[in-house]
């Protein structure tokens, strides 16, 4: 900020130095060699800026995206009923990005250019307090305009990352879902309503540039008002003989800076009220307290842990779907080291027993317990790494099948080759995985694309859990598995549940009958029996359409 100032002098020196070259001389090259020591230091100080800048904000960035995905994975599984993925993926990406961005290399722009003004003013006001007086009047008008602007960015901002979390969504959920849409042929259909989203995006986007062209026009043509003025009222005072030409000329080059600064300074607002549009919806994840603890709760020894279950009174709801009960006072005991069948119509709540016994939610009334101890008094990570699940359909990632089966063990890293090996031979998997070219090494793809038959993929996801049993069994056989164990089994053929030691029916929001298979069966007018009467038919109609 000290150019503008020797630069007036520069000029200066030359027109009033008359007949004397030499004292010129020195003048101007006294004055020439602390000019390029300022440009030095200038130039070094800003490459350094530059270089801070960048490398805190993309650490900023990479701390913000951390934190905001551990905020979601603890959230409780109802908070991902109510939002959506495609949503959750644009926080931790795009708004992330812009958080990051609007409190770095903008912020740094801001303070610089705040720092230029402040500086620049000073200036003005040293070189000539009247002219600074009559050229500033400009600046309280333009800080108005500025404070209304900037409060509408905000918002249309916010606006703008709502409409394109719904785009991502959207084309998040019909990319992982790809053949589905390709079987279905709605190519077309998907580009069509993603069009639409993306026509939102577009208007939000159009009104904020509408706003900010009118807003940047008027700051440019202050701007040039105020150099206007300058060159008014200067040669005016000039004139008189109250200001000379070097300052005169200094006090331009320090309005124009002024007036650069103005406009960056209005640049920075708008990109920090982007900021905290972008950064209101990162907040809420941050600050969101999940409603079942992380990682508290009571620990049971292994010789505590006898496996029995007792579901006593439970009444249950879906939180998104709070009028439409599951349960209401169901009532079940599984007797530890026993094999309990659970079956039912569709939308019974088979699949809704597990999710509570995982406590992935919590019954609206009564209590699940586990040896006499309700399961919300167990910390939830010991009570899930406890109990092996294998899911209907079966989930593995995209990485190596080796991979995929060490993911179910509590120390991935400490898993052996010998101990895949044994886990996969268990789940009879072994030979599948070993004709493959790269053998255990093999990528499966997202989901297991990449394998084919759903016998393979359920062989590698049993195999994948019965790491997490190997932590406290010896290897053993697959029909060995569940001896004395208890097993809880969501069942539709007969075989599997004539190998159970009781059956539960599910029906009503409630246990409808229960005891063992062979006896349900011979109950004629029994449900059990009519629900496997009716599954044979389902599956006989099921072939003949096939067919």
């Amino acid at each position: 900020m000290s150019a503008p100032f020797f630069l007036g002098r520069v000029i200066d020196t030359i027109y009033t130095s008359g007949t004397d070259t030499e004292t010129m001389t020195a003048s101007l090259t006294s004055l020439c060699i602390m000019l390029t020591g300022v440009f030095l230091c200038g130039g070094a100080a800003n490459a350094a800026r530059v270089y801070l800048m960048q490398a805190s904000g993309q650490q900023i960035v990479r701390n913000l995206r951390t934190s905001v995905f551990s905020a979601i994975l603890r959230q409780e599984v109802a908070f991902f009923d109510k939002n959506r993925t495609g949503e959750l993926i644009n926080r931790l990406s795009a708004d992330t990005a812009v958080v990051g961005h609007s409190i770095t290399d903008n912020l740094s722009d801001g303070l610089r250019a705040v720092a230029q003004a402040a500086a620049g003013v000073s200036m003005m006001f040293y070189v000539s307090p009247s002219l600074a007086g009559f050229v500033l009047l400009i600046v309280p008008p333009m800080a108005i305009l500025a404070i209304i602007y900037g409060r509408y960015l905000r918002s249309i901002s916010k606006r703008t990352q709502d409409a394109l979390a719904q785009a991502t969504q959207l084309a998040e959920e019909r990319i992982s879902n790809i053949r589905t849409v390709r079987a279905f042929g709605k190519e077309l259909s998907e580009v069509d309503k993603y069009t639409q989203r993306a026509d939102d995006v577009l208007s939000l986007a159009q009104k904020e540039a509408l706003i900010r062209a009118g807003f940047f026009g008027v700051t440019g043509l202050s701007g040039n008002l105020m150099i206007l003025s300058v060159l008014y009222k200067g040669g005016l005072l000039m004139a008189s003989q109250h200001m000379t030409v070097g300052e005169l000329s200094s006090f331009l080059m320090y309005t124009f800076w002024v007036g650069i600064s103005i406009a960056g300074l209005s640049s920075f607002y708008s990109e920090l009220m982007k900021g905290f549009g972008a950064g209101a919806r990162l907040w809420q994840l941050l600050d969101r307290k999940p409603q079942f603890p992380v990682n508290e709760g009571q620990v049971l020894v292994p010789d505590q842990l006898k496996g029995q279950l007792e579901f006593c009174d439970v009444s249950f709801a879906y939180p998104t779907r709070k009028e439409a009960p599951i349960f209401q006072n169901l009532n079940l005991r599984v007797p530890a080291g026993t094999i309990m069948a659970v079956v039912g119509p569709s939308g019974s709540g088979k699949s809704s027993l597990v999710s509570l016994l995982l406590r992935l939610y919590d019954p609206d009334n009564g209590i699940i317990t586990i040896d006499g101890r309700d399961i919300r008094d167990l910390n939830p990570n010991w009570l899930r790494n406890h109990i092996g699940t294998v899911s209907q359909e079966p989930v593995l990632f995209s990485c190596s099948i080796r991979d995929n089966i060490a993911y179910g063990a509590m120390d991935p890293q400490a898993v052996t080759a010998e101990d895949i090996y044994n886990a996969a031979r268990v789940a009879n998997a072994y030979d599948f995985i070993q004709a493959f070219p790269k053998g255990f090494d093999t990528v499966v793809g997202e989901k297991g694309v990449l394998l084919s038959g759903e016998e393979l993929k359920h062989s590698i996801t049993l195999a994948f859990k019965t790491a997490v049993i190997n932590e406290f069994l010896v290897q053993e056989a697959l029909e060995r598995l569940m001896e004395g164990r208890t097993v809880m089994i969501i069942a539709h053929r007969l075989s599997t549940i004539k190998n159970a030691d009781s059956v539960a029916v599910l029906d009503q929001q409630r246990v409808a009958e229960c005891g063992h298979p062979t006896k349900l069966l011979g109950n004629r007018e029994g449900l059990f029996r009519k629900l496997m009467e009716k599954q044979a038919f389902l599956q006989e109609e099921q072939q003949r359409a096939l067919l």
